[in-house]
């Protein structure tokens, strides 16, 4: 699989643990999405699908998806959860070849792992003209501030954040947030637009360290530290977590040619 690090591709091993402890996607998304695209949207092409989390959202609503992943685990596991009507590509997105062109790629948590190199004219090779990106995800996170700052403690000794940094270094506090950033500079689409869907959710602490088990930052840790950063965390959290789980997305429209 071209241009997947070990990071990208650490997922495999734990599929089944992916899928129970990731959140799903709200139907709100979708509804931003297709309001945006400002036609009917009937074909989709999933980039890292992963279990099927966004797959669903899309094909359940009707749209034709194609659901793309590198891992042949997350990809078995996918298969159990999304209906018949989706096709699935065990591919990375550097595999893909030009042809069949979509009126909607996506990727849900997963742009991030791709190449940067060549990113948008392979993107906009996939899209029929007029065609929409989108792109989406965000990190989950103690909603407490106190829960917060202990996790982060209890985590320090092995790693200074389990966040992925943003690929061209846009800081923080800017406006306009990767990959929105590249998406203004590409020659190959307009109108970008950027939008939070806020959520708040709750679980329990067992369920919260079970989504850390599926996070990269933790996934490459060696197994002994792997076990005793969990065993820290859950030694410090409530019961009850509530947690911070707002979606960010970036949307844009492939130029015509």
């Amino acid at each position: 699989m071209l241009g997947m690090s070990s990071r990208a591709l650490s997922f495999g091993v734990i599929a089944e643990a992916y899928e129970r402890f990731r959140p799903g996607y709200p139907a709100e998304l979708f509804d931003m999405v297709t309001a945006y695209a400002a036609r009917p949207v009937r074909t989709a092409l999933e980039i890292g699908a992963g279990t099927g989390k966004a797959t669903r959202l899309f094909a359940r609503r009707g749209i034709a998806v194609t659901a793309t992943e590198p891992d042949g685990a997350m990809l078995a596991e996918l298969r159990k959860h999304v209906p018949e009507s989706v096709r699935t590509v065990r591919a990375a997105f550097e595999d893909l070849r030009p042809g069949e062109r979509y009126e909607l790629v996506y990727a849900a948590a997963a742009l991030h792992w791709t190449d940067p190199e060549d990113r948008w004219s392979r993107m906009a090779a996939l899209l029929e003209p007029g065609g929409v990106f989108a792109s989406f995800g965000g990190q989950i996170q103690p909603a407490d501030p106190a829960v917060e700052v202990a996790v982060r403690t209890a985590r320090s000794p092995f790693m200074a954040d389990d966040e992925i940094p943003s690929p061209d270094g846009t800081p923080p506090e800017n406006d306009m947030q990767w990959p929105g950033t590249e998406l203004q500079r590409s020659e190959w689409f307009t109108d970008v637009r950027q939008a939070v869907v806020e959520r708040r959710l709750t679980m329990s602490a067992r369920d919260y360290v079970g989504h850390l088990s599926t996070v990269s930052a933790y996934l490459i840790l060696p197994a002994l530290e792997r076990e005793e950063v969990f065993s820290r965390i859950m030694r410090i959290l409530p019961a009850t977590v509530e947690i911070t789980a707002d979606i960010t997305a970036h949307i844009a429209r492939r130029r015509r040619e």
